[in-house]
């Protein structure tokens, strides 16, 4: 068994303002992103600008952060909502849903390109490669705040969570930080290096988040008041990750049935 570091949830302290890991995160994820965006936007001079990248961040930052709450309330934790209206600002608490972050960066995406008069494939094609940095923030996020904690093991690196019992567990905040950001980052960075076809990124991205979310599920604890959906192992997160993976497939074959069209991301 390791010893879970049991780090301080607030990273710094200036008067009676709090500054937290989690929101910290998410900030981190968003300036790493910006950054590499940039980076590839100088090849493809015609195609981006300082501005337009600066927008997509932007448009996208919201999309994530109203999505992601919105859809973790909605999905996990509707009666808290209902009762406790205010607590959809206060992100510091944790609770933000992937999904439905990526259903409100599509919203965002899509006013995007309706500005920019750009095609939606495009866009996010070059937008998924930085996808999975903004995630391995977020779960390292979650790791800190000792929420999303896995079930009872007996591996030799499972860990005591605070909030998590006396026994040990998986850290399976650490499983998604390592296939849904950093083995996701990896691939989709190498897969996007070389000219694809229109969607193919896309589709990889929603492919490859749906299988690794849908097998780090099977060692994660389903949230409070959620449970099993079925079969004595079904999760909410399977479910929600099952049409990313059938659409994630669609995509892919779309593509490269279509393959004539190069994608905007090609360098």
């Amino acid at each position: 068994m390791i010893s879970y570091p049991n780090i301080d949830p607030v990273a710094v302290h200036l008067g009676p303002i709090k500054i937290y890991w989690y929101g910290l995160m998410y900030v981190i994820g968003f300036m790493a992103a910006w950054g590499l965006a940039t980076l590839r936007a100088r090849r493809q001079p015609d195609q981006w600008n300082a501005e337009s990248i600066s927008d997509l961040v932007f448009y996208a930052a919201l999309g994530v952060i109203i999505g992601g709450r919105a859809g973790f309330f909605l999905f996990w934790d509707f009666s808290n909502l209902i009762h406790n209206p205010l607590e959809f600002f206060k992100l510091w608490h944790g609770g933000m849903s992937f999904h439905g972050g990526l259903l409100g960066v599509m919203i965002a995406i899509a006013l995007f390109c309706r500005k920019y008069h750009k095609t939606f494939f495009d866009v996010t094609d070059f937008m998924v490669p930085f996808i999975p940095i903004g995630l391995a923030c977020g779960r390292l996020g979650n790791f800190i705040n000792s929420e999303m904690w896995g079930r009872v093991s007996s591996a030799p690196w499972a860990m005591v969570f605070p909030n998590g019992g006396p026994m040990p567990r998986h850290p399976s905040q650490l499983y998604e930080f390592l296939l849904e950001g950093v083995v996701l980052f990896i691939v989709l960075w190498w897969f996007s290096n070389r000219p694809r076809p229109r969607m193919a990124t896309s589709g990889l991205f929603l492919l490859l988040y749906g299988i690794f979310r849908s097998f780090t599920e099977f060692y994660r604890v389903p949230d409070p008041g959620m449970g099993y959906l079925a079969f004595g192992w079904l999760t909410m997160g399977q479910v929600l990750s099952l049409p990313m993976i059938i659409g994630g497939g669609i995509l892919m074959s779309l593509a490269y049935l279509r393959k004539g069209s190069a994608s905007c991301n090609n360098i």
